[in-house]
């Protein structure tokens, strides 16, 4: 008769599971046992942090059921940031939790906590085991949730339940999973209309397009099109609508670039496109229309005055016949130069002989190389702080790569576990974790696990020995910094000690040869590129005053102006649909 655990493992083996991200031990045992006797992979992680996020992005590259395992007390609870994590993301995941014996809980035994109540917050559904047969159930019923699209689902269940035996044959709970993909949810006639009537009566219309708009770019195009609107975009919504986008007018927030604040705030109707951006210092507050799928996401940043629940596809598929087309396009012509401007006053501050044999590398000419130089369907994972800077306005889309980052989380080291999740998934494809060493230096017991599993990831660090956001957070702020430096560490030698292939970058000629050498070899590698400090996310000529004033208005004139690589390619190739452009003068 099988027990608990084996049941579990089959039951997710019929479900096409082909990895557990995990650490053996203790109260796990019986589930590691029965792993051991399937055909599913065990990716033993150094911290069960660092399981949470691979299993989430794994699940998220792959749109597949991904599991990740821990023993009980100290182990589960590393689990924490990496759910976290997944569940903001919507990662299709199932957290095993293993728990002390069952007689014992309640009588602070040793490791004792109560994940029941830990994990509330990081998932939607989490529930303990109490004896076998009831285990099926609540297996069936954490799965069923997260497969249907509601975030993280763990499962708590003692060792000794683990252990014990289960009846044979079909069970109460051997539904078949439903799994939503592909779901259509159309929206209601009367906000549909609203929404309608309400481009119709404006002249100047911005869409402003997240990660929710993913699968409906041609649709947002279309919409682009007839209303003659500029398209901005989210940082996570970067990958599916910057590239080959002739209305594209670049990203808002903090880490933004180009005219998109001054289509916004141009705008007499700005629309929110699948996205639940949630900087309201940088959204609008009035005449606002926004799309989402998930109705709880409405209004909740600044006031919109035209919702539409439903996915963007079949909202845009019901408005589009109904809508008036736009004859004048000056409002978006006035905002495709305006973008192009701006990308041209960067481009010529940081393409100057200078700044490319500047010492110590300057991160801006690193990313672009990089840039340059990963394969046209990479698969990146970026850090939390600068790296997600560098990355935002340099790294290229092209409807081929694909980007993972904290984008929701904001966490510190996940670069690295992500690409470990995303190159399991996808072995043979390049997988870059781009690492900045506060991120790396968190979790660099990893580097340990890519060996053991001869993981090809490409490990690029942007090593500059400093917290440089919260260095500049601290300066705009009006703070001196503190706590923010530490000694220069060679992360090249680091890794050579693990036996993973290095090499460090300290001369900016060498950045080209060694990124192509180390991007094409076989197997798991390590750059650690030596860059400037004192690069932050500000353009050259920013003054104190700017920093003190680092609000909207500030910003919108110097930090939004920041390096932006090969975007200004794409801004300046936009400016062919405005008639006449080859009379236009361009200013700084």
């Amino acid at each position: 008769m099988p027990n608990f655990a084996e049941q579990v493992v089959k039951r997710l083996e019929d479900l096409g599971v082909k990895r557990i991200y995990g650490l053996v031990g203790d109260s796990l045992n019986p589930l590691s046992d029965a792993v051991r006797q399937s055909d599913i992979e065990w990716v033993h992680v150094r911290n069960e942090e660092a399981a949470a996020f691979a299993a989430g992005a794994d699940s998220l590259a792959a749109d597949e059921l991904a599991v990740c395992g821990a023993s009980c007390g100290p182990g589960n609870t590393h689990f924490v940031q990496g759910l976290f994590e997944a569940h903001r993301n919507g990662a299709k995941l199932l957290a095993i939790a293993s728990h002390i014996p069952t007689m014992e809980i309640g009588s602070s035994f040793f490791q004792e906590t109560h994940p029941e109540l830990l994990f509330q917050e990081c998932s939607s559904y989490c529930e303990v085991v109490h004896e076998a047969d009831q285990g099926m159930r609540v297996l069936h019923n954490a799965l069923q949730n997260t497969l249907a699209g509601n975030g993280v689902s763990v499962m708590v269940v003692p060792g000794d339940i683990f252990a014990a035996d289960t009846a044979e044959g079909p069970h109460t709970a051997d539904s078949v999973y439903a799994t939503g993909k592909n779901k259509r949810v159309y929206p209601d006639p009367h906000e549909a209309a609203r929404l309608v009537e309400a481009i119709n009566k404006a002249d100047k219309v911005t869409l402003f397009c997240g990660y929710g708009a993913r699968d409906a770019r041609d649709e947002v195009f279309a919409l682009a099109e007839k209303i003659k609107s500029p398209i901005g975009h989210s940082f996570r919504g970067k990958m599916y609508f910057e590239y080959d986008n002739p209305y594209d007018v670049g990203m808002s927030g903090l880490l933004g670039y180009g005219a998109c604040v001054d289509a916004m705030e141009e705008s007499d109707l700005f629309i929110m496109v699948g996205t639940d951006f949630p900087y309201t210092d940088w959204l609008p507050d009035e005449n606002v229309a926004q799309i989402d799928i998930d109705g709880t996401h409405i209004g909740r940043r600044t006031t919109v005055d035209y919702p539409v629940v439903g996915d963007v596809k079949s909202v845009i598929e019901n408005i589009l016949p109904h809508i008036e087309e736009k004859t004048d396009r000056g409002f978006l012509d006035k905002m495709l130069k305006r973008h192009y401007q701006l990308l041209d006053h960067v481009v010529k501050s940081y393409t100057s002989e200078a700044f490319e044999s500047k010492k110590p590398i300057h991160p801006e000419l690193a990313a672009s190389v990089l840039d340059e130089l990963a394969d046209d369907d990479a698969y990146f994972t970026v850090d939390t702080g600068m790296c997600n800077v560098w990355s935002s306005r340099y790294l290229t889309p092209n409807g081929k790569r694909d980007e993972a980052a904290s984008f929701l989380h904001g966490t510190m080291a996940n670069a690295l576990p992500m690409a470990i999740g995303v190159q399991a998934a996808y072995p043979d494809r390049q997988v870059i974790s781009w690492s900045g060493d506060g991120g790396l230096g968190m979790l660099m017991g990893e580097l340990l696990t890519i060996k053991l599993h001869q993981l090809p990831v490409k490990v690029i660090c942007f090593n500059n020995s400093s917290l440089g956001m919260v260095k500049l957070e601290m300066l705009v702020a009006g703070m001196p910094y503190f706590g923010t430096d530490h000694e220069q560490a060679n992360y090249a030698e680091i890794a050579k000690g693990v036996g993973i292939k290095s090499f460090r970058i300290e001369d900016p000629d060498d950045l080209e040869p060694v990124l192509k050498e180390a991007l094409a070899y076989d197997g798991p590698v390590l750059v650690d590129i030596v860059t400037d400090p004192e690069a932050l996310s500000l353009p050259p000529g920013i003054t104190w005053d700017m920093m003190k004033g680092f609000t909207k208005s500030g910003a919108r004139t110097a930090f939004l102006e920041g390096g932006v690589g090969r975007l200004f390619n794409l801004a300046k190739s936009n400016l062919r649909h405005i008639g006449g452009a080859a009379a236009i003068e361009f200013g700084g």
